[in-house]
């Protein structure tokens, strides 16, 4: 056992925690520190050299598939699929690309090269749509094409509104210059020239309707030609607004519309309609209706189209 002297002498000695590290310890702990950091180095220089090999993989192919993909004569881009419907049945030798949350289809309409483009409704996806067409096809001419609720009195429902103007509801306005368009061609079928204005909703009401139009001067509303347009001005891409009434001043939409609008796909188009009719019963005969409403505004504006894309795309005399 140990004395009281003994005992305070070894109290008075340094404990092994608070001793310090021989030099071979000290040498060891330090050397194992800079082990450990060169190995998280080089680790991190690891996955940086990974993930940027990974991007030029990526970048590579994104090159070579868009250099497999023809330059078309006319861009057209639309929000929904039954709104294009109409100029996709007249092209041919069809080919179709599926992009992120939009697709295109190319095809030959009398000789010109025209690629469709499906955004989804909105100005977000139109402009993001706008950005991918310009890039992987790079049409010379980019139009806003689709449905759009009128404005005015003037237009009665399915009536061509060809846009001069583009505006944003705040007091900004967008000039289309339109002069490169033959004036006959312009009149026909029955078209109107006027200001279209970009709204955020589908405008249901016709009291709404008829105020937006007075407010603003403008004859139409849609949801994506502004945004198109201002993707064209910063690319330098000429463009065309060019729209079908698919529900004139007066006409008021069902509730259901808007909803319709935000689904993305096929099948919840179809849920959201089956969810309308159950909740409404009533609202399976707006629904049939807005659907044949779809169909021939989207025919009549197919060939309009079809027209301005062979004015503006002349092709080359035939050789003698």
């Amino acid at each position: 056992m140990f004395s009281r002297d003994a005992e305070g002498e070894r109290a008075s000695q340094p404990t092994l925690d608070s001793r310090p590290f021989p030099p071979q310890d000290a040498f060891m702990a330090y050397s194992w520190f800079f082990q450990r950091w060169l190995r998280t180095v080089a680790e991190q220089k690891l996955r940086e050299t990974v993930v940027e090999a990974a991007r030029e993989r990526l970048a590579a192919q994104a090159e070579a598939a868009t250099s497999q993909v023809p330059p078309c004569d006319v861009g057209v881009l639309f929000a929904l699929g039954r709104e294009a419907g109409g100029l996709e049945d007249l092209l041919t030798e069809v080919v179709r690309i599926k992009g992120h949350g939009f697709a295109v289809c190319q095809g030959e309409l009398k000789r010109r090269q025209v690629a469709i483009a499906v955004s989804g409704a909105g100005r977000v996806r139109a402009a993001r749509a706008a950005e991918a067409l310009i890039a992987g096809h790079r049409p010379p001419w980019l139009i806003s094409a689709g449905f759009c609720g009128g404005l005015s009195p003037e237009l009665p429902r399915h009536a061509i509104v060809l846009a001069d103007a583009l505006l944003d509801g705040k007091g900004n306005r967008l000039e289309v210059a339109l002069g490169k368009l033959d004036p006959a061609l312009v009149s026909r079928r029955g078209a109107h020239v006027g200001p279209i204005l970009q709204v955020e909703h589908v405008i249901r009401r016709p009291a709404d309707k008829r105020a937006a139009g007075e407010a603003h001067r403008a004859v139409a509303a849609d949801l994506e030609s502004l945004a198109v347009a201002e993707v064209c001005r910063g690319r330098n891409v000429p463009f065309l607004a060019i729209r079908v009434v698919s529900d004139a001043v007066d006409d008021k939409l069902p509730r259901e519309v808007e909803k319709l609008l935000d689904q993305k796909t096929h099948t919840a188009q179809f849920g959201a309609a089956l969810g309308a009719v159950l909740n409404r019963p009533g609202s399976f005969k707006d629904m049939y209706q807005l659907h044949a409403n779809a169909l021939a505004a989207s025919d009549r504006l197919a060939r309009y189209l079809a027209e301005v894309i062979q004015h503006l795309v002349p092709l080359p005399p035939a050789p003698a």
